[in-house]
C-alpha cells in the first residue's frame, strides 16, 4: 500500500514520517511554506528519540500524483478546511478507470465527528480515526512528537461502525512504525469521547492555559455541558476509567529546544491562520444542543469567542478566565 497524506502538519506529517520511517511508500501533501520548505530541504522530525531530515515525496496537490488501486488517503487537515480538500482528491481518476471517491479509502485523522460524514458524501469508503498523538508543526518544514516510546496511538474503524481487513492491516502497519494502532467496530464512540476532552481546546485558545480555580471550573463546566448533550442525543461515548485504559499506552517525553505548547486550537491560534476548528468541537455540542433542546451557554460562548479571537488575528490569553466566566454566566441567564 501507499499512503497519501492529504495535510502534512502536526498530526499528519508525524503519521506519515511515521511511516516513512518503518519503510512505507508515502506522499505528502501540503500546500504554501510548509509544502515548500519539504520539498526543497525534507522534513525535519524531532521526537525524543532524536531528530531526522526525511526526504519525503511532497506535492501540492492531486494533479501532481498518478493514483494507483492499492493507495491509502489519509486526511489530515482540520476538519473546516475538509471541503476544498474532499471535493478536490474525491475526482481524481483511478489508473485502471474510475475515481478516489468511488474506489479509494480515506481515513481521517480529525478531532471531532462531522469530518467522516462530509467524507462520506464524497466517498464510498470512509474511516474514522480518533487521535491522540501529541505534537506541534513548529515551523514551516518542521514537526515535533511528543509521545514516548509511541508517538502516537490510533484508534481506527470504518465509519459508521465495524472493521475489515484494511482497518487491520493499517493498524498493523502503525503498530511496526511506533504508532499504536488499535482498530475498534465503534470509532464513533471514541471520537465522541475525545471530542468531550477536546472542549477545553477552544478554552485553552482563548485564555492560554488552563490553569487556576476559574480556568478549571470552566472546563468542568463546558465539559459536564457536552457530556449531558451527548447523553440527551442517545450517543455513546466512553467513562473515564475506560478512557484511561486506552490512553495508558500514550507517555510524553521532553524534545531539548522543542518546549511543547497547547494544543491544535491553540496552535492555529498562534499561527495567526484566521480560522480554527472551534465550530467542529464546542460547536459540535451548541449543534446537538439545539437539535435536541438542551442549552449549552458554556460551549456556546467558546465557540463564539474564540472564533472571534481567531477572526481578528489575536493570541491565545487574549481574554482572562474570569472575563470569560462572566460571559458564560450572561450567556446562562439570557
Amino acid at each position: 500500500m501507499r499512503y497519501i497524506v492529504i495535510g502534512a502538519g502536526a498530526v499528519g506529517g508525524s503519521i506519515g514520517a511515521a511511516l516513512f520511517q518503518g519503510g512505507h511508500s508515502v506522499i505528502l501533501v501540503a500546500r504554501g511554506a510548509h509544502g515548500q520548505a519539504m520539498a526543497s530541504d525534507g522534513l525535519e522530525f524531532a521526537t525524543p528519540r532524536g531528530t531526522s531530515t526525511l526526504d519525503l515525496p511532497v506535492v501540492s496537490g492531486p494533479d501532481e500524483v498518478k493514483l494507483e488501486p492499492d493507495d491509502v488517503l489519509v486526511l489530515g487537515v482540520k476538519v473546516q478546511q475538509s471541503i476544498e480538500a474532499l471535493d478536490l482528491w474525491s475526482a481524481q481518476p483511478v489508473a485502471g478507470g474510475g475515481t478516489a471517491g468511488e474506489l479509494l479509502p480515506i481515513f481521517c485523522a480529525q478531532n471531532g465527528a462531522e469530518g467522516e460524514r462530509l467524507a462520506l458524501r464524497r466517498f464510498a469508503r470512509v474511516y474514522g480515526i480518533c487521535v491522540m498523538l501529541p505534537a506541534g508543526h513548529l515551523a514551516p518544514g518542521r514537526i515535533a512528537a511528543y509521545g514516548d516510546p509511541l508517538i502516537g496511538v490510533l484508534t481506527i474503524g470504518a465509519y459508521p461502525s465495524g472493521t475489515d481487513d484494511l482497518t487491520s492491516r493499517v493498524c498493523a502497519d502503525l503498530e511496526r512504525c511506533l504508532i499504536g494502532g488499535h482498530p475498534s467496530a465503534g470509532v464513533m464512540r471514541w471520537k465522541y469521547t475525545k471530542l468531550l476532552a477536546n472542549l477545553g481546546n477552544a478554552l485553552e485558545a482563548i485564555g492560554g492555559p488552563i490553569e487556576g480555580d476559574a480556568a478549571l471550573a470552566l472546563l468542568m463546566r463546558a465539559r459536564s455541558e457536552g457530556e449531558k448533550v451527548l447523553l440527551g442525543a442517545g450517543i455513546d461515548f466512553a467513562d473515564p476509567q475506560e478512557d484511561a485504559g486506552v490512553r495508558v499506552r500514550l507517555a510524553t517525553a521532553d524534545i531539548p529546544g522543542h518546549p511543547r505548547g497547547g494544543g491544535s486550537t491553540w496552535q492555529s491560534m498562534t499561527r495567526g491562520t484566521g480560522n480554527i476548528e472551534a465550530d467542529y468541537l464546542s460547536g459540535e455540542i451548541v449543534l446537538l444542543g439545539r437539535l435536541h433542546g438542551i442549552p449549552t451557554p458554556v460551549n456556546q460562548t467558546l465557540r463564539r469567542v474564540a472564533n472571534d479571537l481567531a477572526r481578528q488575528g489575536l493570541p491565545p490569553g487574549t481574554v482572562g478566565f474570569d472575563e470569560l466566566t462572566s460571559l458564560v454566566d450572561a450567556a446562562a441567564r439570557s
